[in-house]
């Protein structure tokens, strides 16, 4: 498996739209292309994950002092995004951030992982059957990846299933929170790194250890 690790950006902003992947990997793209670094893209083995804040249940988060800018890597790549990210102003949809104070860390094993969104490509099945579905393909993934471990759908913090969105241009993608357990420290790590699901540039099929949201709270 690649050695990965991951750069996490302390924020100097107040506010971002609550649905804001697909925005965030537009800017950073931006960003690179404007750089003298030999980058026209954002390579396909680097990941982003969307920035968590406090909601405020109108489409909105405000951002708080644990709100971070994290993005996965190999580490061969490391001082390239140092370079290209630090100290610089991301425009999210008319919200601006400044990428500040980075920090390194190397990603944790947990025998749980939860990811706040995951896509596949779904849109054919009618509505009704789409978490049974959804969690076969889960299934699949970690299969694929060689991974023995159950994957559930999350729930949110009210008992329903943790069913959301992301939007792309003018596009609405189904997805939901998982929940993956039974994890030794190789599987951890390598689903850390590889992920589930489609359209991880844009923070979907993110996983961490589940005592971060305790760290976080």
């Amino acid at each position: 498996m690649t050695n990965f690790l991951e750069i996490q950006f302390q924020l100097r902003g107040k506010t971002l739209p609550a649905d804001h992947g697909y925005a965030l990997y537009s800017s950073v793209k931006k960003l690179i292309q404007n750089t003298e670094e030999p980058l026209n893209n954002i390579p396909a083995d680097v990941r982003l994950c969307s920035i968590s804040g406090v909601p405020d249940r109108s489409g909105m988060i405000y951002l708080n002092r644990g709100s971070r800018m994290r993005l996965r890597c190999p580490s061969d790549q490391v001082q390239l995004w140092y370079r290209v990210m630090q100290n610089q102003v991301l425009d999210i949809r008319g919200h601006l951030i400044r990428l500040v104070q980075p920090r390194l860390t190397l990603p944790q094993p947990s025998d749980t992982l939860k990811a706040r969104l995951v896509t596949f490509k779904l849109e054919t099945i009618d509505h009704a059957e789409v978490p049974f579905y959804f969690l076969e393909s889960c299934k699949k993934g970690l299969e694929r990846l060689e991974i023995n471990a159950q994957a559930s759908i999350d729930s949110t913090t009210e008992g329903d299933l943790a069913r959301r969105t992301l939007k792309v241009k003018d596009k609405h993608i189904l997805g939901y929170g998982v929940v993956v357990e039974g994890l030794n420290d190789e599987d951890s790590l390598k689903l850390q790194w590889h992920g589930l699901g489609g359209r991880q540039h844009f923070g979907c099929g993110w996983f961490y250890p589940t005592r971060e949201e305790f760290d976080a709270a």
